[in-house]
């Protein structure tokens, strides 16, 4: 057996040591701050344009999690009034919370397609998604349940 021992003075000891701390700090550092950066750049809410066929809508729909019926339930041409009174503040607020900005399309004909939803997380049966479009551009949409005491929400799973 063979053993080498070396002298090394106590002040290259402690630089050395600092300097191997250091470039762990910044390795971590640098890590740390690239993965920020990948969290940042992603997406909160899938693109809303370029929604164009029945898969679009159903791609779409899944980006948010939501597993929908392969065809809509009902489609409907709406038009947005032009003038919105007290009683469409709530609506307009959801639409709002989730970045759609109904006001811009005051006066225009959109499509609201209606979908069931197949995994609601409380199993409840009969739970829908409308997807407004206009100009194959989602401009709206919520999740509701059609029963008497139901509820209304926005796209995002709860």
């Amino acid at each position: 057996m063979l053993i080498v021992t070396a002298k090394m003075p106590k002040r290259k000891l402690t630089l050395g040591v600092a300097a191997a701390a250091l470039l762990c700090c910044c390795a971590i550092a640098l890590n740390f701050g690239h993965a920020l950066s990948r969290e940042a750049s992603a997406p909160a809410s899938p693109n809303p344009k370029g929604v164009r066929s029945n898969q679009d809508r159903i791609d779409y729909l899944s980006a948010y999690g939501w597993q929908v019926s392969p065809e809509p339930v009902a489609t409907q041409e709406l038009l947005i009034p032009k003038e919105m009174d007290d009683s469409y503040t709530e609506y307009l607020a959801l639409q709002t919370g989730q970045g759609f900005d109904l006001q811009k399309y005051a006066g225009k004909r959109v499509k609201r397609y209606t979908y069931e939803v197949l995994n609601y997380p409380t199993g409840e049966a009969g739970v829908q998604v409308n997807l407004l479009i206009c100009k194959n551009t989602v401009v709206g949409g919520e999740v509701l349940s059609p029963q008497l005491d139901g509820f209304l929400h926005g796209l995002a799973m709860p």
